[in-house]
């Protein structure tokens, strides 16, 4: 699969995941959202640069329930929670989340 963006081709496996993690960029995360039918938000934005922040810093993207306590401690309760992350990316924030944030599909998503 590949995703065209400004008129680069880029990699996607046959989830819809970057190949390569360095073709990451705010373009090419608006892209994959508009692939999947999904306009981008400030609140969106938070939370993909929280999980950018998190494979920074662990070397993996999380499954939900540590996506939903690392953005609790890190943005507070109030977007910390399931039901904000639900809403924002479509009932699949781990996975959806990462593949807008340009990192690799949660190992223990399916």
């Amino acid at each position: 699969m590949k995703l065209i963006v400004d008129e680069r081709s880029i990699e996607l496996d046959k989830d819809g995941y970057l190949v390569e993690l360095t073709d990451w960029s705010p373009a090419t995360a608006e892209a994959l959202a508009a692939a999947e039918q999904l306009p981008l938000s400030a609140e969106h934005w938070e939370i993909i640069e929280l999980l950018r922040a998190f494979y920074t810093e662990f070397q993996l993207s999380p499954a939900t329930r540590p996506l939903i306590k690392y953005a609790a401690l890190k943005l507070g309760p109030d977007k910390g929670n399931s039901a904000h992350l639900n809403r924002l990316f479509n009932g699949t924030p781990a996975k959806l989340a990462a593949k807008l944030a340009g990192l690799p599909k949660p190992t223990n998503c399916l």
